[in-house]
């Protein structure tokens, strides 16, 4: 396995990233309810890429298991197209004696990105990209989807419609999680192995400055204005917060070590799921108030928190659970669990249609 898997301990820095370089198989079917989301006339679901070999498709409605899409890597990030007709996912294949096979196995070879279309869960492309991809993002205009490789030090630009590779941005050390502006012109991606934050001109394919963040910053978000980021900084049991204007960063303690982080859609509360490591996991969210950035509640979940998205109307936070192969339905009102959902082992990466 990866060294120091961030998807295990996320606790050490590391090259730690997971893509997809083997084929998939086809999805087992259920059948589906009905939920709508708000102003669209398509059904509501969340997707969990679990590292067990799966990626996971449930009703938002019922959180029923509809879908399960087998896979003979390691899924570590999942992502869902703005159209809501796409979901990506990347992984990494593991050799007999558990080395990633870009990491030097005995057929080293670039990762790839996964795409499949959501209604009728078959495979669209598969695309290759560097080595280790670990989290992969769609532009909000529906024109690129990014992938951020671990140990090529940069960033792959993939044309949304072709799936054709456009370009690799050369970025930080350690590449891992990122999101995209609202404006879709400027990616902020985690640099674990370097302490700072790459913001990354997409049109023009650049790199146009670093911010020093902290130590092992995993994953970012950036509020709809574009003028804050925030990025969980791992090794120091904390939330960054940035004003983009200045680059000036102000720190937010949260629970042990922080994982992925999310910004609701009307930028009221930021989450950071708190991971820990394997050998002492960490159960909780914590729910900041990006005004006052302050932590206005602490809420248990399960073992190894690790990815975090809402629900369209903020109503419902999902959590992955990695050491007990669950997600954590979240009332946002009450900042109660409502419901535990069991999916593939080891879920990471999730997103929500």
């Amino acid at each position: 396995m990866i060294k120091s898997k961030l998807i295990k301990s996320v606790g050490i820095m590391v090259v730690l990233i997971l893509t997809l370089s083997g084929c998939s198989s086809a999805p087992k079917k259920q059948s589906q309810s009905s939920t709508q989301i708000p102003g669209k006339n398509i059904n509501s679901y969340y997707f969990t890429a679990n590292e067990g070999g799966s990626i996971t498709k449930i009703d938002s409605a019922t959180n029923k298991v509809l879908e399960t899409i087998n896979d003979k890597g390691k899924p570590h990030n999942v992502q869902v197209s703005p159209d809501g007709k796409i979901v990506a996912y990347t992984s990494v294949v593991m050799d007999k004696k558990g080395m990633s096979m870009s990491q030097g196995g005995a057929m080293g070879t670039n990762g790839s990105a996964f795409f499949y279309n959501i209604d009728t869960g078959k495979l669209i492309k598969k695309v290759e990209v560097g080595k280790h991809p670990a989290h992969i993002v769609f532009t909000q205009d529906s024109k690129y989807v990014l992938v951020t490789n671990n140990q090529d030090n940069n960033v792959s630009v993939i044309d949304a419609k072709t799936y054709k590779l456009v370009n690799n941005i050369s970025i930080g050390k350690g590449p891992h999680g990122f999101r995209i502006s609202k404006d879709s012109r400027f990616a902020y991606v985690a640099n674990m192995g370097e302490d700072t934050v790459s913001v990354v001109d997409i049109k023009n394919n650049k790199e146009l400055r670093k911010i020093k963040v902290g130590k092992t910053p995993s994953t970012t978000a950036v509020t709809s204005d574009g003028k804050t980021l925030i990025a969980t900084i791992n090794a120091e049991n904390s939330l960054a917060v940035v004003d983009l204007s200045t680059d000036k960063v102000e720190k937010i303690a949260v629970g042990v070590g922080p994982a992925q982080t999310y910004i609701e859609p009307d930028d009221k509360y930021a989450f950071v799921a708190n991971q820990g490591t394997e050998e002492s996991p960490s159960n909780t969210v914590s729910k900041i108030d990006l005004t006052t950035k302050k932590v206005v509640a602490t809420i248990k979940t399960g073992k190894g928190a690790h990815g975090v998205v809402t629900s369209i109307d903020n109503k419902i936070v999902y959590v992955t659970n990695m050491y007990d192969n669950t997600v954590s339905v979240i009332d946002n009102k009450t900042n109660k669990v409502t419901a535990t959902v069991k999916v593939g082992k080891t879920p990471n990466g999730i997103s929500y249609r």
